[in-house]
């Protein structure tokens, strides 16, 4: 799907395939350190091939994965990644990662995934997200606490903490029910 960023830039946002593992690999290549440190929380230089084999195969149920593309084209470089993984099969929670290059950074990117994101997890049938992340990430919160529904921060155990945000869908369904 074709969107538009704040600065005039166009992104197209998909499902990530299985061959998408070069293109990422070399996404995370263009990542600063900072970026990849907030990402990973720790110093990650590239991915492992199995770590690659895991991040592009998802079952669009248990693991789902978006990217964002600097262009149509089938080469075009991956700018952005937001994944959830549930914590269960079944599970209503899922784990959320979010990556944006530090380039489009700042330019709307973020919402833009974790929206996509949270609109096809609410499809089948999560309701939450979790994310563990470093405690001077306010981004993150800032990110989650836009998609509309109830957010908590727990307790940080040294410099990470664990951020919950319930999906809006999720929220307006049990509304509908009480």
């Amino acid at each position: 799907m074709l969107h538009a960023l704040a600065d005039g830039s166009r992104i197209w946002i998909r499902p990530i395939r299985p061959d998408d593992g070069p293109r990422l690999s070399a996404a995370v290549g263009r990542l600063s350190e900072e970026s990849r440190r907030r990402r990973f929380l720790a110093a990650k230089p590239r991915l492992t091939a199995a770590e690659l084999r895991y991040l592009t195969d998802v079952d669009g149920v248990d693991h789902l994965a978006f990217v964002a593309l600097a262009g149509p084209e089938p080469g075009a470089p991956i700018v952005g990644v937001a994944r959830c993984v549930r914590l269960a099969p079944g599970s209503p929670e899922a784990e959320f990662a979010i990556v944006v290059g530090d380039a489009l950074q700042g330019l709307g990117l973020g919402r833009l995934l974790v929206s996509e994101l949270a609109a096809a997890a609410a499809a089948v049938g999560i309701r939450r997200f979790s994310a563990t992340t470093l405690a001077d990430n306010i981004a993150l919160v800032r990110l989650l606490d836009g998609l509309g529904g109830a957010v908590e921060i727990r307790a940080a155990q040294g410099a990470v903490r664990e951020v919950v945000a319930e999906l809006p869908e999720a929220a307006g369904a049990r509304r509908l029910v009480a």
